[in-house]
């Protein structure tokens, strides 16, 4: 009997073990995307979402005689990314010569249209400026739209370079763009190939925010207008991101603060920014370039993801640069 209460118990003993053990069974890892989110040295990523599918268009970091096309990557988690080489470049766009930057993109009508920099002009009458690209597919590739820059001319101070493209909530399409400090709005044509003057017959309205040096960027979220650009000198430790909150996509845009800038454990000349709502689990990603502490060339920098969080009022947190990037985040399960 005294034998057969002994086994009972190491078999009891063994279950209770055996349950332990289940439990404790660490979860699956978690995957991460790591900082930077794709080798090479790429800045000005515009981020978004295309087919459930992320996607990011930089501009090829390097001397601007060198940066003559613009790659594209695509993800379906944000940690597993594909290159899409020479998406465009200017055997296609015979006008520009150097310094292709800053691509901004938008979905309409079942094709692909994507803006970009070109040629760093300086003065009225130099060739270059914004111009429109057209594709089936985002990936490329992409035919000059116009044949022409979409915007050529110095207009209230602003360079005709960083072009963002904002589809309104009443189906509006405007066009931020500038660099020099100076920051205008323009509202788009059905088919993108020009302007709607507004009310006073003006085709460009500078929408300057204090600090404002290029860089714009808008979204809407619970109904504001968040408009955010870059700050202080692309090349120095000083550049970073801020935004305003308006009720409407003219502002007037008071700046509320500073949300990303240099870290000094983690890298520098952190700037040019866009934002991604991945509107599944509603999390709000910014996509960005920085500058590592130990490369001290002009153009070296690299593009980085992290999560932009919100407080309870709506006010952006201080964004936390990371190393390890965000956690892995499939849209279609």
């Amino acid at each position: 009997m005294k034998r057969k209460l002994t086994s009972l118990l190491l078999v009891a003993v063994a279950v209770v073990f055996a349950a332990s053990c289940k439990q404790q069974t660490p979860p699956e890892s978690v995957q991460y995307a790591g900082n930077p989110v794709f080798p090479g040295w790429y800045a000005d990523p515009e981020g978004i979402i295309f087919d459930n599918e992320y996607w990011i268009f930089p501009t090829f970091s390097a001397a601007y005689e060198e940066q003559v096309f613009l790659d594209a990557f695509s993800s379906p988690d944000l940690v597993n990314w594909t290159k899409h080489e020479r998406i465009i470049d200017t055997s296609e766009v015979k006008w520009i010569w150097r310094a292709m930057w800053a691509p901004a993109i938008l979905e309409k009508d079942n094709k692909y249209f994507l803006f970009f920099g070109g040629n760093d002009i300086q003065k009225n009458g130099d060739v270059g400026g914004i111009g429109v690209a057209v594709s089936d597919k985002p990936g490329g590739p992409y035919k000059d739209y116009l044949g022409k820059p979409l915007i050529d001319k110095i207009v209230n101070g602003a360079q005709p370079i960083d072009q963002f493209v904002f589809k309104d909530k009443d189906g509006s399409y405007y066009i931020y763009y500038g660099g020099w400090r100076h920051c205008n709005v323009a509202k788009l044509n059905d088919d993108f190939t020009g302007f709607i003057p507004f009310e006073d017959g003006t085709i460009f309205k500078e929408v300057t925010p204090k600090d404002y040096v290029e860089g714009p960027f808008m979204f809407i979220r619970d109904g504001k207008y968040y408009f955010m650009w870059s700050e202080g000198g692309w090349t120095g430790p000083d550049y970073r991101v801020a935004y305003a909150i308006a009720d409407n996509p003219f502002g007037p845009f008071e700046r509320v603060g500073t949300i990303l800038q240099q870290d000094p454990n983690i890298a520098n000349g952190a700037g040019h920014h866009s934002v991604i709502h991945e509107p599944k689990s509603d999390k709000y990603y910014i996509v960005y370039h920085r500058r590592p502490f130990d490369k001290k060339e002009r153009d070296w920098r690299e593009t980085c993801i992290d999560e932009m969080v919100f407080d309870e009022n709506g006010y952006i947190k201080p964004v936390v640069m990371t190393t390890e990037g965000v956690a892995a985040n499939p849209i279609k399960k």
